[in-house]
């Protein structure tokens, strides 16, 4: 008799305001509220928009980059994140504020992890790895971004040298994908907020 599948791990509900927590040596560092678009079998959908406000908190690494941000909150566009399970990646979809797509970025960052508190709402925790890809909305063509971060962060002492090595590794992977014309995120290329979410691949 085959095992009982595993539970899936809870969902946050549609609709509902989670906190995006960006967690650094095992202690929160920074905090924002986004809306949930989507959380199921296919990724976590959230929309960042203009206004968010920043949460810092004391650590000992020292002050999160955000930090300098004289507004204290997200500005100059909206943003849809969009993160599967286990993925030290997102891609996020970056808007104006006339909500015309300007790009797709790839963010690297720790694989989340969900805290849903009762009736869906909660917080997801990761950790920004430094590199970036920027990918035009033609869908054919990348660029990296923040490539030396990684090295940047180990001389400093935010990452260990496995840690920017796996980074590079997951870098590579996601570029090779590209090349080949793979973009997981491609069902989402015509949403724009306030759509309802594409359909789930059957």
């Amino acid at each position: 008799m085959a095992d009982a599948a595993a539970p899936a791990p809870r969902c946050f509900r549609a609709g509902s305001t989670v906190l995006r927590r960006e967690v650094l040596h095992g202690l929160p560092w920074m905090e924002h509220p986004v809306t949930v678009v989507r959380d199921g079998q296919d990724c976590l959908a959230v929309l960042l928009e203009p206004g968010s406000p920043f949460t810092f908190f004391p650590h000992p690494f020292g002050t999160h980059p955000w930090q300098a941000n004289p507004n204290r909150a997200w500005t100059g566009s909206s943003v849809l994140q969009l993160q599967r399970e286990g993925d030290a990646h997102a891609a996020w979809k970056f808007f104006d504020l006339h909500g015309v797509v300007t790009h797709w970025y790839v963010n690297f960052q720790e694989p989340v992890v969900r805290h849903v508190a009762s009736g869906g709402n909660g917080a997801f925790e990761t950790a920004d790895l430094g590199i970036d890809i920027v990918c035009p909305t033609d869908g054919r063509s990348w660029e990296w971004k923040d490539v030396d971060d990684p090295d940047r962060m180990l001389a400093t002492g935010r990452i260990s040298a496995a840690e920017r090595d796996r980074i590079r590794a997951e870098a590579a992977a996601v570029a090779r994908r590209l090349d080949a014309g793979v973009r997981w995120w491609a069902p989402w290329d015509g949403w724009r907020p306030g759509d309802a979410p594409p359909p789930l691949a059957a």
